[in-house]
C-alpha cells in the first residue's frame, strides 16, 4: 500500500514538472518564434518599400546580369536603396545581417529582374520557381519553407520580396534542443529527489500502520486469556446453578469476542506478508469451498451458480486463499437480497479472475468506496447479528494484496460484484 502510495507521489511530481517544462518549452519557443517572424515581416515590408526597378542592375545585350564583384558595387539586397536612390542608415544592423531576394515580374507574367545577393545563396532558376509557387498561391504575405514574403502589385509591375530565414530557424531548432536536453537533465535530478522526499512523506505514515498492526496483534493475543476465563467461569456457574438466560447471554457474547478476536488475529496475520505460499490448483480449491457452502445456500433458500475453469494455478498460501473464498461467499449469503450467487473463475491474460456476484439493494459510490474498510458495515444502524463484524471483506483485500493480487467492487444492474485478480503461475509438475 505504502509503495503505491509512493509511486503516486513520485508520480504526481513528475507528472508536473514535465507538464510545467513543456509548457514553459513551448511557450519559449512559440514567443521566440513569433517575435522572429514579425521582425523578418517588418525588414522585408522595409526592403520592398525601398525597392526601386530603375535603380536595380541592368543586363547586358546578351541577357546576363552583370556581376556585383566585377562592378566591384554593393548589392543591392545587402543595402537596398530607397525609391529616390537613398541607402539604409548604418545603425539598422538587421538589414546587413539578413539576406533578401526579390523577383519583378511584368504584368504579362515575364521577369524583368532577379535579385540573388551578393553570395548568390539561392540560383536565379531557383528563386524564379518559389516566385511563381508563392504568386499562384494568390496571397499578399506568407511563409514558404524558409523564406518569408509578400507580393506587392504596383503600377508597371509586381514584385514578389522574400527574406531567408534559415540562420534564424537553424538557431531557433539550436536553442530548442539546448532547452530540451537541459530540461532533460533537471527532470532526472528532480526525479531523484522526489523519490527521496516522497519516502520521507510516506514514512510517518507507514511507521504509523505498522504500531497499528502491532497493537491488532498484540490486543488479539492479550484477549484470548480473558475470553478463555469467562468462558470457563460459566460453564462451572452452569455445572452450579443449572440453566439460565443469563448464563446464555454471557456464553453468546463470549463467542461472538472469541470470533472477533480471531477474525482480528487473521487479519493480523494476512496483512504479514511473509507468508509460506506455495504454487497450488485454484480451480480445485475454489470447488472445494463452494461444495460445502451449497449446502448452507439451500437451507437460506438460495442457489450458487458457479462456472469454474479446471486447472488454474497460482502461487499462495492455502488457508488464506480459502479464507479468501470463504469470505466472499459468505458476505453474498448474508447481504444479498435475491436467491441467486453466481461464482466464475477464468484466466484473463496473465491473471486469475475470480467474481462472486449476488442481489443487492443499491449501494453508492461513496458505500463501494468503503466496503474494505476495517468495521464498515453498509447498515448504518448496524443490526446484522451473528459473527459480522465489518472485517470480512478487510481480510479479504489483505489476503489478496499479501498475494500480489488486486479487489475492487462494483454495483451494476442491482447486482454488486466483486473482483479478484491473481497472478496466474505455471505449475512446472504438469
Amino acid at each position: 500500500m505504502f509503495d503505491k502510495t509512493r509511486r503516486k507521489i513520485v508520480f504526481t511530481v513528475v507528472f508536473s514538472l514535465l507538464t510545467l517544462m513543456i509548457v514553459t518549452l513551448t511557450t519559449i519557443y512559440l514567443s521566440n518564434r513569433m517575435a522572429i517572424n514579425r521582425e523578418s515581416r517588418e525588414m522585408l515590408k522595409t526592403y520592398a518599400e525601398r525597392f526601386s526597378l530603375e535603380e536595380q542592375p541592368s543586363p547586358h545585350e546578351d541577357g546576363t546580369r552583370p556581376d556585383s564583384e566585377s562592378d566591384n558595387r554593393p548589392s543591392d539586397f545587402n543595402e537596398p536603396r530607397g525609391p529616390f536612390g537613398e541607402r539604409p542608415q548604418q545603425n539598422e544592423p538587421q538589414f546587413r545581417l539578413s539576406t533578401f531576394y526579390s523577383v519583378a515580374y511584368s504584368k504579362s507574367g515575364e521577369v524583368l529582374n532577379i535579385n540573388n545577393g551578393n553570395n548568390a545563396l539561392q540560383s536565379e532558376e531557383s528563386l524564379t520557381q518559389i516566385a511563381s509557387k508563392i504568386l499562384k498561391k494568390g496571397k499578399n504575405s506568407g511563409k514558404s519553407g524558409n523564406m518569408t514574403y509578400i507580393v506587392e502589385e504596383r503600377e508597371e509591375y509586381t514584385l514578389v520580396a522574400m527574406i531567408d530565414g534559415t540562420i534564424n530557424n537553424n538557431n531557433q531548432m539550436r536553442l530548442f534542443r539546448q532547452m530540451l536536453i537541459i530540461g532533460s537533465l533537471a527532470l532526472i535530478l528532480l526525479f531523484v529527489i522526489s523519490i527521496f522526499i516522497a519516502r520521507r512523506i510516506v514514512r510517518p505514515l507507514e511507521e504509523n500502520d505498522k504500531r497499528q498492526k502491532r497493537f491488532v496483534s498484540d490486543a488479539g493475543h492479550e484477549l484470548k486469556t480473558p475470553i478463555a476465563v469467562v468462558s470457563a467461569n460459566s460453564e462451572l456457574l452452569r455445572r452450579e446453578i443449572g440453566e439460565s438466560e443469563w448464563l446464555d447471554n454471557i456464553d453468546y457474547e463470549n463467542e461472538r469476542m472469541s470470533d472477533l478476536v480471531k477474525q482480528l488475529l487473521f487479519l493480523s496475520k494476512a496483512e504479514n506478508r511473509e507468508i509460506p505460499k506455495e504454487i497450488l490448483d485454484f480451480s480445485n480449491l475454489v470447488n472445494g469451498e463452494v461444495l460445502p457452502i451449497e449446502t448452507l445456500a439451500f437451507e437460506k433458500g438460495k442457489q450458487i451458480q458457479s462456472n469454474i475453469e479446471n486447472g488454474l494455478t497460482v502461487e499462495g498460501n492455502p488457508n488464506q486463499l480459502r479464507q479468501l473464498v470463504s469470505i466472499l461467499l459468505d458476505n453474498a449469503l448474508s447481504h444479498g437480497t435475491g436467491e441467486m450467487i453466481t461464482l466464475s473463475l477464468c484466466c484473463e491474460h496473465h491473471f486469475v479472475v475470480l467474481t462472486v456476484s449476488n442481489d443487492t439493494k443499491e449501494l453508492s459510490q461513496e458505500q463501494l468506496t468503503h466496503l474494505f474498510d476495517r468495521f464498515y458495515r453498509t447498515d448504518e444502524a448496524r443490526t446484522d447479528i451473528g459473527s459480522h463484524y465489518g472485517l470480512g471483506l478487510s481480510i479479504a483485500q489483505a489476503v489478496t494484496e499479501a498475494h500480489g493480487g488486486k479487489i475492487h467492487a462494483e454495483y451494476k444492474d442491482g447486482k454488486v460484484i466483486f473482483t479478484v485478480l491473481l497472478p496466474k503461475k505455471r505449475n512446472n509438475k504438469q
